[in-house]
């Protein structure tokens, strides 16, 4: 490092006559007073003090400054910044030996990638290819910190090139970084690559499927395709599964927009497998490498556990009954509060003695459904209903709402179950409404998309599926459905100043789910098809209800999140039942679950105990990659673990085939005074480089006439000279 040191004025000719004619009036005055005194040594020195008082006050009139200037013995250095990142894949750019042939962003740029292309500036500065991003699915592009960060790695920096398609979605916007640099005199020669617009493409966006299965139940696997082809065509998709097994579906993919469906898969043994979803490449379609998308799943055997209370037999009580003894996925037990019984229970195994006493019991079933039973004697007390409350608050159960013609259930408005009834009922009309002439369930918009009511595999099907239902006598008398809950069906014709009357009524309540059914007439679709609907649509609530609670469970220890499909960059909400070796809920302890993400990078996430009797822990993560993530729960106080997974649905911010994006690479080259170069000008682009001037010097001001230490040093002179003046007599 070159430096050099000098003092200058800024003096103009004003200040400058102004200082010579006060330093020679001061020199005449200081010459008479020491002729006064008789040329007294001592009267002399005062006056001499006097005159260099003068000069220097003179002198910085004229503003003197020391200034150093710093030159660099290095040559000056460029950084060609190089995107790397996933969007670079796509193939959108026309190749050099054909205009028909595309060929990668990342391939279009190679030649300005390699060393060889800068070599003839190489006797001039010194050049440096910095590439960024990443080149696989990981974190978003980032254009911001590059440039940024160019100045403070480089000291010498005197332009930059950037070669990029210009899409950024990570980071503050590369405009800031870009002032910065324009602050520096440091140009960017940008380099845009890659189709402003987007090329004719078809697109699989998401495959949705559920973290885990049963065997031999058939799974439902939704999936979406954008396209952006002009014309709407028909496909067929095709799922296979790492066993072998093969699913196709005909799809008609809706042109410039996206396309929604779904596949069964019934899988009949259990593991863990691979789903791979696969659209066939379109005649148009230009970018096949997004047509395919895997997902895994896990198929178990299934045994859910599930509570059914009831008053009087009905005949809805009792085909339910049967439907879920039947099911082999699903363990029931009854118990029934008839009056006519000498001990509450029933006749076989299914039935139990009397309501769970505990918590430890009650909480092993997944499931409960209420019949026409109350807080009365001999059947619910306060305390079963507090229990009911905390299971599907913080266990994550299910509860079922299946009110009848004797109206017990409008007791329970006085309990805590009140707050997770869906519906508000008329209280002036306990015991319902019947009607000899059938009425008919009409499903609701959202009923149709609902997994619930799903009695046939296709859309149109299943709505005439339900207008065919045979149709019930009797029908519980609600007001409305409450804030918050999700209608799925309502009363064909009747209806009150609210609207339809609702029948079939959702919630989620804390963490477990809540069903309302407003008749007791399910079991009359077994009228010409026996089991068909029947069972399905309880099979189907009772698996609805039970999902969250059963994701990943073990001896002790339970683990379920919300939302049971996240996307990346969402927050999930964990929930950890822990219980300990006796079976009680654990009140408080050290929870912790360790995650890891498809990268390899690993998580600690603590949970916060709710500090009561339900045994309940939560935690919040957010993803930031897709795929799937390997999570070990442990507890410190029990030692148990509990090792699982989720999938974390979704791309990476970054994916290739999304469109280029030019303008934003001529922001940056205006803002700092650069040039926009197509990658084709790679010759004007290294002129343009080699013109560029040497950096200039690092200069140092020190402005001695405003200094601190010029003020000090004239106030030690005058006090000087006071001093002076008073030892003489002169003062």
């Amino acid at each position: 490092m070159e430096f050099t040191r000098t003092l200058t004025f800024l003096w103009t000719p004003w200040s400058l006559a102004i200082s010579a004619v006060v330093v020679l009036v001061t020199a005449g005055l200081c010459l008479m007073a020491w002729q006064r005194s008789g040329y007294a040594k001592s009267q002399g020195v005062l006056e001499f003090l006097r005159l260099t008082i003068v000069i220097l006050l003179a002198a910085m009139f004229n503003q003197p400054e020391w200034v150093e200037e710093f030159r660099p013995e290095e040559k000056p250095q460029v950084v060609i910044l190089v995107d790397d990142s996933a969007s670079m894949n796509t193939r959108d750019v026309e190749s050099d030996v054909t205009a028909s042939t595309l060929t990668t962003r990342k391939d279009a740029i190679a030649a300005l990638a390699d060393d060889a292309a800068w070599t003839s500036l190489t006797e001039r500065m010194d050049v440096t290819i910095q590439r960024f991003g990443k080149s696989d699915s990981g974190p978003g592009s980032d254009l911001f910190t590059p440039l940024k960060q160019a100045p403070e790695k480089f000291s010498n920096l005197i332009g930059a090139v950037l070669i990029s398609d210009g899409d950024w979605n990570d980071g503050p916007p590369p405009v800031q970084a870009a002032t910065a640099l324009r602050m520096k005199e440091i140009p960017v020669f940008t380099v845009p690559v890659g189709s402003p617009v987007r090329l004719p493409d078809i697109e699989l966006l998401s495959l949705g499927a559920p973290t885990f299965g049963v065997a031999g139940k058939a799974v439902r696997i939704p999936f979406t395709i954008e396209s952006t082809l002009p014309r709407e065509f028909i496909t067929t998709v095709t799922l296979k599964s790492s066993s072998g097994d093969e699913v196709t579906r005909d799809v008609r993919i809706a042109a410039m927009g996206r396309t929604s469906d779904s596949l069964l898969w019934n899988p009949q043994s259990t593991g863990d497998f691979t789903l791979t979803l696969t659209v066939p490449k379109h005649a148009d379609d230009t970018l096949p490498d997004n047509n395919q998308l895997t997902a895994p799943i896990a198929i178990r055997e299934e045994k859910l556990r599930v509570l059914v209370v009831e008053s009087f037999p009905r005949w809805e009580y009792r085909y339910l009954r049967n439907a879920l003894s039947r099911d082999p996925g699903v363990e029931v037990s009854c118990l029934l509060f008839h009056p006519g019984l000498s001990k509450v229970g029933g006749g076989n195994k299914d039935y139990i003695k009397q309501f769970p006493t505990g918590l430890d019991e009650l909480s092993k079933f997944d499931v409960v459904f209420l019949g026409d039973v109350g807080l009365e004697d001999g059947q619910l007390t306060t305390e079963n209903c507090r229990l009911l409350k905390g299971i599907v608050e913080h266990q994550a159960s299910g509860l079922v709402f299946m009110p009848g013609g004797r109206g017990r259930q409008a007791s329970l408005k006085e309990t805590e179950l009140d707050d997770l009834m869906p519906v508000i009922m008329d209280e002036l009309q306990p015991d319902g409404w019947g009607s000899r002439t059938p009425g008919h369930f009409e499903l609701t918009e959202l009923g149709r998309r609902s997994l619930l009511t799903r009695l046939a595999d296709t859309r149109d099907d299943n709505l005439s599926v339900w207008e065919d239902l045979p149709g019930f006598q009797w029908y519980a008398a609600v007001v409305r459905a409450k804030t918050g809950c999700e209608t799925l069906a309502v009363h064909q014709d009747i209806s009150n100043r609210h609207g339809r009357i609702p029948l079939l009524v959702t919630r989620t309540f804390g963490a477990g789910k809540v069903l309302f059914m407003g008749t007791d007439g399910a079991w009359r679709w077994r009228e010409g098809v026996e089991d068909k609907y029947h069972y399905r649509f309880w099979g189907q609530v009772v698996r609805w209800m039970a999902y969250q609670r059963n994701m990943a469970k073990g001896e002790t220890m339970r683990l379920y999140y919300a939302p049971d499909q996240p996307q990346v960059r969402q927050t999930l909400v964990l929930h950890a039942n822990v219980m300990e070796s006796s079976g009680e809920p654990l009140a408080k302890g050290d929870v912790s679950a360790r995650i890891t993400a498809p990268s390899g990078q690993t998580e600690t996430v603590r949970f916060t105990s709710a500090g009561d009797e339900w045994g309940v822990f939560d935690a919040r993560f957010t993803t930031q990659e897709p795929g799937k993530h390997q999570v070990r729960l442990f507890c410190k106080q029990t030692n148990a673990t509990l090792d699982t997974s989720f999938f974390v649905q979704g791309d990476a911010a970054e994916t290739p085939g999304k469109p280029a994006r030019p303008e934003v690479m001529e922001e940056i080259a205006r803002v700092t005074h650069g040039k926009v170069l197509t990658v084709d000008k790679r010759d004007q682009l290294v002129q343009s480089l080699a013109s560029l001037p040497e950096p200039s010097p690092s200069i140092r001001r020190v402005q001695l006439w405003s200094h601190p230490a010029t003020a000090s040093v004239v106030l030690l002179l005058l006090t000087i000279f006071w001093i002076g003046r008073k030892s003489v007599g002169l003062v």
